[in-house]
């Protein structure tokens, strides 16, 4: 029997790709930017599988061009670059890795929350521009404490879970806004309190996001939202962009409506080098880095290879997007690793 084709559109750290090649016929893109839309079009056009990442769109014109594809396995926890809908229809298995990053991107955010309203970075700069002439002044970079203020957590997934677990060892007020509420054992056990989002935003001291980009998601944060918050309040943000208007907010910013931001995703990635957010002293940027260890990300490339695998092999792979596909294209059917 011929080994499945699969096309992976980056270099993954190990396992991933090895996990794939002892099963598969695979290539993998070797560049560090992922393919362009016609390289890619090339790529997939007899492939049965492809690994792909959030920034690969993996549309319905896309599965049209690849006639033998059965699996799209996403190294992401978000997955609306794929055309979910389409691949169902076509019978494609569509896979993700959530829960793989949950640990490191709760850390990051702490780490980003920390670091602007401590201005970390600002003072960082300060030092390494020779600025510092004075030993100790008691009102030298005055930042925020965080012990004991009130955390607002919008999204109560695994990770703006893990945010509440370590919220505690800050003995914050924690307040929490989700699609769904959890359950009342969760909220004893965390200690957190489900509100509307208009109270989180009047009275949090620091407000993190923690949602998936849709319809309903896009812009939650806007200028009325913004202008609820506290002039003191710090917001972060390392779920997806274009959670949050950014032109509002880079206003907000600017014109203090609120005290400080920090920032790993954006509406347009890479950031343009030209955006006033750059500029900006009360916020911190990173380049969506919040799962960059190096222990999550070789967990998200082996369980994507290992999801991708399993629907070669005909088995139920650990995180399936659309359950609805199999009723379309039983598991059976997409079956050519024995």
């Amino acid at each position: 029997m011929l080994k499945p084709k699969i096309y992976v559109t980056r270099r993954l750290p190990q396992p991933g790709v090895e996990l794939l090649e002892e099963v598969c016929d695979v290539e993998v893109n070797p560049d560090e930017a992922p393919p362009t839309r016609e390289l890619l079009i090339r790529k997939v056009q007899d492939v049965d599988g492809i690994l792909c990442l959030l920034t690969d769109r993996i549309d319905a014109d896309l599965m049209d061009l690849a006639p033998n594809l059965k699996v799209v396995s996403s190294m992401s926890v978000g997955y609306d670059h794929i055309d979910v809908e389409a691949a169902t229809k076509k019978g494609v298995y569509v896979t993700f890795t959530p829960g793989v990053l949950t640990e490191a991107t709760a850390d990051f955010t702490w780490a980003l929350l920390m670091a602007v309203s401590r201005r970390v970075i600002e003072a960082d700069r300060y030092l390494r521009a020779g600025k510092w002439k004075i030993q100790w002044s008691p009102t030298h970079f005055l930042g925020s404490d965080l012990t004991g203020k009130t955390l607002g957590i919008i999204g109560l997934g695994r990770i703006g879970e893990a945010i509440a677990q370590r919220a505690r060892g800050f003995n914050m007020n924690v307040l929490y806004f989700s699609r769904a509420r959890a359950e009342q054992e969760k909220e004893r056990r965390l200690n957190i309190e489900f509100v509307p989002l208009e109270r989180l935003f009047r009275e949090s001291d620091f407000v993190t996001v923690h949602v998936p980009i849709t319809d309903e998601t896009k812009h939650l944060i806007n200028e009325e939202r913004l202008r609820q918050m506290k002039p003191t309040a710090y917001l972060v943000n390392t779920s997806r962009g274009p959670v949050i208007d950014q032109a509002v907010l880079t206003r907000a910013l600017r014109e203090r409506w609120i005290a400080g931001a920090g920032l790993d995703v954006f509406e347009k990635e890479p950031i343009d080098p030209n955006d006033p957010l750059i500029n900006l002293e009360n916020v911190v940027l990173t380049p969506h880095i919040a799962s960059a260890t190096t222990e999550a990300r070789s967990k998200m490339a082996e369980v994507a290879a290992k999801n991708l695998i399993s629907v070669l092999e005909g088995t139920p792979p650990q995180f399936l997007v659309n359950q609805e596909v199999l009723k379309v294209r039983p598991l059976s059917a997409v079956r050519m690793i024995t």
